[in-house]
């Protein structure tokens, strides 16, 4: 291999020695030309950042100086890189143009032929040149242009223009990622705030609706108490009339017969013991009720155990001694739930009070993991199937008055889903036990 071989080979010049230098001199200036315009290439691409307009600008600037163009058009093909804007830019001189209507005609055809047809970029329409533009593979675009008079365009600037469309491909389509992301990150910073800001809110409504239930369980739980002392003070009236009014009777009786000459001195000593026994039970009974009146609504809301507690006070004669028991883990229950066992509670033990001459009274609380068992026992001499009679009866009939207040026992219960019966207790009088399941919800 000669001399000029090796220098053809390494040169890409293949002449005489008398053509040698002049086609270097042109080879060189290639090679300086690509080079240069590889560094163009390289410093519109790096403005993807910036956003798609201006990675497009750069690009069409870069591409028209290297091929020295009267007009250089950018064009994307319609269909795609459908958020890619602008979708075409022509630079004729200094001016950049995206109105179509003020396009020269022979770039106009290069334009129509790239939105359409972009696999066609090599042949040109009429003059100037044309290059596709792909991204993977497939034809997305191109760039066409009419270089200046003289200029020679070479098979290197072509190579120049496609490495320029098919990277500004990549740096558009990037580009439109980077600004996406960013928007969905700003979006998502916002969202962010926004259901911080909602769960911020949310939890101030959720306190104060907690402070709100705390408060209406409260007073729920007052008014059942002082329902059960309105009632034990309205009956305790009328039975205390009747005991005082029946006393009166036996002394004015007494006082009559005294005045008979013949007069029965022990059949009028056993009628004042007898209005004395009258008197003495009217005062215990007046005693229970000015107890329960006096607890009124200034006693703190407290768990189911504590108003079980609150409310054995209630009914409280000196004859009758009132105990709670409680078993289990305590579970909160809701408001009405605590209501209707607290008023089930104060009718079981009245009619303790009222109907029987029981001592002692039991309440028992058991908390079970799938229910609630609660009794209350006496010691009285009441008879449990007499009550469940009565019972078969009032609910059967609707009776008012005596009795009507084991019907509601019923009622209260089946409300809760629960069930009640009425038995002999231990200690020898009535039990009514009550089982209720969990969990309870809120009505």
């Amino acid at each position: 291999m000669t001399a000029n071989d090796y220098l053809g080979a390494l040169t890409g010049v293949r002449s005489g020695k008398r053509s040698y230098y002049p086609e270097y001199v042109r080879t060189a200036e290639r090679l300086e030309r690509a080079v240069g315009a590889l560094d163009r290439i390289s410093r519109a691409l790096v403005r993807t950042g910036e956003g798609p307009r201006a990675l497009v600008e750069a690009v069409v600037r870069a591409a028209a100086d290297h091929v020295q163009a009267d007009w250089l058009l950018f064009a994307l093909a319609d269909g795609a890189l459908r958020a890619a804007r602008p979708r075409f830019l022509l630079l004729a001189g200094e001016n950049l143009v995206e109105d179509e209507r003020l396009f020269p005609p022979d770039a106009l055809a290069h334009l129509r032929i790239l939105r359409t047809r972009p696999w066609e970029a090599g042949e040109p329409a009429g003059s100037g040149v044309r290059v596709p533009m792909t991204l993977d593979c497939e034809p997305v675009g191109g760039i066409a242009a009419r270089p200046a008079a003289g200029m020679e365009v070479a098979d290197t600037d072509l190579a120049v223009l496609r490495v320029l469309a098919n990277q500004a491909a990549v740096a558009l389509h990037n580009s439109f990622l980077v600004h996406a992301t960013m928007r969905l990150r700003g979006r998502t910073e916002q969202l962010s705030e926004a259901a911080e800001q909602q769960a911020r809110d949310l939890a101030a409504r959720n306190a104060e609706l907690q402070e709100t239930q705390r408060r209406l369980i409260g007073v729920m739980q007052r008014q059942a108490l002082d329902d059960e002392r309105h009632r034990i003070a309205r009956e305790l009236h009328d039975s205390v009339t009747q005991d005082v009014l029946s006393a009166g009777m036996m002394i004015e009786i007494c006082r009559s017969d005294l005045t008979e000459p013949d007069a029965d001195l022990a059949a009028v000593r056993e009628k004042l013991t007898e209005a004395k026994a009258l008197t003495r039970h009217a005062v215990e009974r007046l005693r229970a009720a000015i107890y329960a009146l006096h607890h009124n609504e200034s006693e703190p809301p407290g768990s189911l155990p504590v108003l079980l507690e609150r409310l054995s006070t209630v009914h409280l004669p000196t004859d009758l001694e009132v105990g709670v028991t409680v078993l289990g883990e305590p579970v909160p229950l809701p408001g009405e739930a605590e209501h209707s066992l607290l008023r089930i509670t104060g009718e079981a033990l009245f009619n303790t009070v009222m109907h029987t001459n029981a001592t002692r009274a039991r309440i028992r609380l058991r908390y079970l993991p799938d229910r609630i068992r609660l009794s209350i026992s006496d010691d009285g001499d009441g008879d449990p199937g007499q009550l469940r009679r009565t019972l078969r009866l009032a609910s059967a009939t609707n009776l008012a008055g005596t009795h009507r207040g084991l019907a509601n026992m019923r009622a209260r219960t089946e409300e809760l889903g629960g069930t009640l019966a009425i038995r002999r207790s231990r200690i020898g009088g009535i039990q009514v036990l009550l089982e209720i399941p969990l969990p309870l919800e809120a009505g």
